[in-house]
């Protein structure tokens, strides 16, 4: 294939375009904020969880202090009741009635021992709610802010991806359409499409060309469009590769 030395050297540009959008492609795909935000998301749903069981168990404790004041309602309105019977009650029935006042005090005494002690543990649980709901809101927070920082990484890439891709095809513009196919195949295989050939080495695989293919370049029209044996890039020659 043959193209115009100055035609060649603006495959340079194309391919420095291209570079900055394999650049931006690469940092869309692994910025640091994308693993932010899947811990960030791992931690808030562990808080969420949290929160949940935490609040389960304060449920759970209310409707324990539910049945607990219901039964002790229950007691009273009974010691009342006997208490209003003993005032009109005969001898045998006085003393059935007191014996069943005494056992209705150790029972109300027992279930307002134990309500006492359901306050306390209803306590500690609210705190654990409380902390609980504010490391949520912290993982909440976390997440918020990781996502923000993607989201202006993200616009900053579309900035750049849009600003590379005017330029490119400004640059596409000025070249023969045999040279962009064969530039393009180039990069579909994964490699540079077109690189500096300078001080003997190349500028897309890097490595030095050895004497042969130096001879064969020399020997090569400076219209000739020449290849890389070992990467396949273009090989753009100008006074800085050393033949």
């Amino acid at each position: 294939m043959k193209a115009d030395p100055a035609v060649q050297k603006r495959l340079l540009d194309l391919a420095e375009v291209d570079a900055e959008l394999n650049r931006a492609t690469h940092r869309r795909r692994t910025l640091p904020e994308l693993a932010e935000i899947t811990t960030a998301e791992q931690e808030l749903r562990t808080r969420k969880d949290a929160v949940v069981a935490v609040e389960t168990t304060l449920a759970d404790l209310d409707r324990d202090a539910k049945r607990l004041d219901t039964e002790i309602d229950q007691v009273r309105a009974r010691e009342a009741r006997d208490r209003t019977l003993l005032n009109s009650a005969d001898a045998k029935r006085s003393v059935d009635l007191q014996h069943e006042l005494e056992t209705l005090a150790r029972r109300r005494g027992i279930l307002e021992d134990e309500s006492l002690e359901l306050m306390e543990r209803r306590e500690a649980v609210e705190m654990d709610v409380q902390h609980a709901r504010a490391q949520e809101g912290l993982a909440q927070e976390k997440l918020a802010d990781a996502q923000r920082r993607r989201d202006e990484a993200f616009a900053d890439l579309e900035t750049i991806e849009a600003r590379s891709g005017d330029r490119r095809k400004t640059v596409l513009a000025g070249l023969p359409s045999d040279l962009v196919t064969l530039y393009e195949r180039i990069r579909a295989k994964g490699g540079t499409g077109a690189a500096l050939l300078k001080a003997r080495r190349c500028g897309a695989c890097r490595l030095e060309l050895d004497r042969i293919a130096m001879s064969k370049l020399k020997e090569a029209a400076p219209d000739e469009v020449a290849r890389c044996e070992e990467c396949g890039a273009i090989l753009v020659r100008t006074a800085e590769s050393g033949l």
